[in-house]
């Protein structure tokens, strides 16, 4: 180290130089990343960059990416690679957005992982019908699919490091969802995704997603479809669970997760967790999983922390977070990554999902872009603290 950098390390506060970021404290668990929009890639310039998230300071949000790529050790696209983006028109691919991120996350030493290349919301509206507004065939769907999916991991290979092949399949009951790509293929859409994505990039990790992974009946009907594929082969690396969990609903998830992170593990591939944000809003009708085309209408009694949050909330919501983190220490060598879902509660799709409007607290960090005090609580539990010293002629209590 040259004397320049030892006097300007010797300027810094003592805080700063010894700050130790969630992803440094867990490297050697698991990977960490968060969700990245296209405003914190580019500063918005029109007006159809407007982003009106509740309680978003400026459009321009590109600042948070430095602080994004101190943080965490990989990035995912949270609208930019999907369908309606990425493939609008038959025959039309739109790489702008996402080129952007994957190019700047890179610059940065940081890793991508797309999302996603089948799913059945969110997909440009002619992928499923012909020229008469019927649905297409078996085969012209297969041609649509694996043409779809051959382009973006091509376009994409040696800068992406892995994809979310299909998303959200299955109900909660466990069995398929009646998507259009299973109304026309049956489940064979899904094999099949991950069969074209595996030939256009043989190097590149395959995943399965899906919310609602805590319940016992969605998590097995998950394993029950995927274990017969595996064994025949199927170029899957691991199976994620989203992780949108409820403050409301308590410790009850943990039992659950800890069930389903067993179940998906006797598979013999790891699982994950893909998009974790905590509400602390209370919860609509009994309302749970992350189908975005759910709505509720707005009502203040639903909205109880416009002006901030109680302390008696915002403990609850730390020893939740500890008690998840510990939780998957408990299961650290199935755990391929955890993934969070929006940097900052300003930019969280909770404020608007499933009651538009309302003032969430979803994240790690809060509006002005710090961690919030909870973190340094979670980077403890595998890196604690050395014992204060005490001062001369003081004996500790």
């Amino acid at each position: 180290m040259t004397k320049k950098i030892l006097i300007a390390c010797a300027m810094l506060p003592l805080g700063l130089m010894a700050q130790t970021t969630l992803r440094d404290a867990y490297r050697d668990y698991w990977r960490t990343s968060v969700s990245v929009n296209q405003w914190e890639v580019a500063a918005a310039d029109n007006n159809s960059n407007v982003h009106d998230v509740t309680g978003m300071v400026s459009a321009d949000q590109t600042s948070n990416f430095s602080i994004i790529t101190r943080n965490f050790d990989w990035v995912v696209p949270e609208n930019c690679m999907k369908c309606e983006v990425i493939h609008p028109q038959e025959g039309v691919y739109d790489f702008t957005l996402a080129d952007q991120l994957v190019n700047k996350a890179l610059a940065s030493g940081v890793k991508v992982m797309g999302h996603c290349l089948i799913w059945h919301s969110q997909c440009a509206p002619w992928f499923h019908f012909d020229k008469d507004g019927k649905l297409v065939s078996k085969e012209e769907l297969k041609k649509r699919m694996k043409e779809h999916i051959t382009t973006i991991v091509s376009h994409f290979k040696g800068r992406v490091s892995a994809w979310d092949v299909c998303n959200e399949c299955f109900e909660d009951d466990g069995t398929p969802r009646k998507s259009l790509f299973y109304q026309i293929l049956g489940t064979d859409y899904i094999p099949l995704a991950f069969q074209y994505a595996h030939e256009a990039d043989p190097n590149v990790e395959l995943y399965y997603n899906d919310y609602s992974m805590n319940k016992a009946t969605k998590v097995e009907g998950v394993v029950n479809f995927f274990r017969p594929l595996i064994a025949a082969g199927l170029p899957i690396t691991a199976i994620g669970m989203q992780g949108h969990m409820i403050l409301e609903d308590g410790k009850d998830l943990l039992p659950q997760y800890d069930h389903s992170i067993q179940t998906i593990a006797s598979l013999g591939i790891p699982t994950f967790f893909s998009e974790l944000d905590l509400t602390v809003l209370p919860n609509p009708y009994g309302f749970s999983g992350a189908n975005v085309s759910d709505r509720f209408a707005y009502r203040p009694e639903m909205d109880p922390f416009k002006d901030g949050l109680t302390k008696e909330k915002e403990a609850e919501i730390e020893t939740y977070w500890i008690d998840f983190f510990k939780l998957m220490l408990k299961h650290k060598d199935s755990i391929l990554r955890l993934g969070f879902w929006c940097f900052n509660d300003a930019n969280s799709w909770r404020n608007d999902f499933p009651i538009k409007g309302r003032t969430d607290y979803a994240t790690l960090f809060d509006r002005q872009n710090k961690p919030k005090p909870f973190v340094q609580k979670l980077i403890e539990l595998v890196q604690p603290q050395p014992e204060a010293v005490p001062a001369k002629g003081k004996k500790k209590k």
